[in-house]
């Protein structure tokens, strides 16, 4: 089969190479999964980099979230051959391939109501927002939630949640294009960090409050204003670091102006508490069903244009998310 391979740490355009490589073979426990769909997060482009906290050795294959169909299961298992499901393959054999393995225990139904590329894109992104905004931040209905990267993929998903949570949601973006974006994925207000003043932005849209939480996937800049436009009482989501630079928070600055630094790492739930993660996908199929939350696909690119694409991603140029579809 064909799988692109990392042999060396670099930028994804460059160390990415695609080769012929034996098919995987299901072991017990296992599935065997045709790839139907790969979506690119932005750990792709840190493993190729080898800045991830996670470091597989080489030569390996990223990616780390697939829509797959089950063609073989190995010793030990349930899931029936044909069916569609969600899986994350374990490093170093990961998605950007014709075929992947994934332990049985750990996919999930892919929901009916998206197609594979959709369905994709569901799993860690919106995951991760479902976690920070519900049981890390706590938003309720009629909070105001400030949202970083808001026509990413990331950002994305956390705006439909929010929205989905009846808070009103204020969405940073770089550019004209990525604000349309924001706008139609239902932000309340859209703030252009290239032109307009986030603080001044947030303030004037509360009343001077501020926001009530906020979801940084960006870190550096996005942060410093971010607290500076916290609420009382107010929860700042660390997600992430997009930017490349990781702030340091001023310790003295919570607390005086009472807010919370929360820290997100999502993938901790599978290990900690999986029936919470189960328990929220379930919660996500239904909300997708609704129509309530949706993956935003900007493009989809066949398998010989991967590593093209997670460089991309890295580069910042995108909106919403890129999925690889390999057939």
């Amino acid at each position: 089969m064909k799988a692109w391979r990392v042999h060396e740490n670099g930028e994804p355009r460059a160390v990415m190479r695609l080769d012929e490589v034996p098919d995987p073979v299901a072991g017990p426990g296992q599935l065997l999964l045709r790839v139907r769909a790969a979506n690119i997060n932005f750990p792709d482009a840190l493993l190729c980099r080898g800045h991830y906290q996670i470091r597989p050795p080489l030569p390996f294959t990223p990616g780390v979230e697939i829509c797959g169909e089950v063609v073989a299961a190995g010793e030990g298992t349930d899931t029936s051959v044909g069916d569609r499901v969600l899986a994350q393959p374990p490093l170093p054999a990961g998605g950007f391939a014709e075929y992947a393995v994934a332990d049985a225990v750990a996919v999930a139904p892919a929901p009916p109501a998206l197609d594979d590329a959709e369905a994709a894109a569901l799993h860690i992104g919106y995951q991760t927002g479902w976690f920070g905004l519900h049981r890390r931040a706590r938003l309720q209905a009629g909070e105001t939630l400030l949202v970083h990267a808001a026509a990413g993929g990331v950002g994305s998903a956390a705006v439909q949640l929010g929205k989905a949570a009846g808070a009103t949601v204020i969405g940073v973006v770089g550019g004209p294009d990525k604000a349309r974006v924001a706008r139609e994925l239902g932000c309340d207000l859209v703030v252009d960090r290239r032109t307009d003043d986030i603080v001044a932005a947030v303030k004037d849209a509360t009343g001077g409050r501020g926001a009530d939480v906020v979801y940084d996937p960006v870190g550096g800049d996005a942060y410093a204003k971010s607290v500076k436009c916290i609420a009382f009482e107010g929860r700042v989501l660390v997600v992430g670091f997009a930017s490349g630079a990781i702030p340091t928070p001023a310790l003295n600055h919570a607390l005086v102006k009472n807010y919370a630094i929360v820290g997100l790492h999502w993938g901790l739930y599978n290990t900690k508490d999986p029936d919470a993660v189960r328990a929220c996908h379930e919660e996500l199929t239904k909300l997708a069903e609704q129509g309530a939350i949706k993956p935003l696909i900007s493009e989809r690119v066949g398998l010989d244009a991967a590593a093209d694409a997670v460089q991309r991603v890295a580069d910042g140029t995108t909106t919403g998310r890129v999925v690889v579809v390999p057939a």
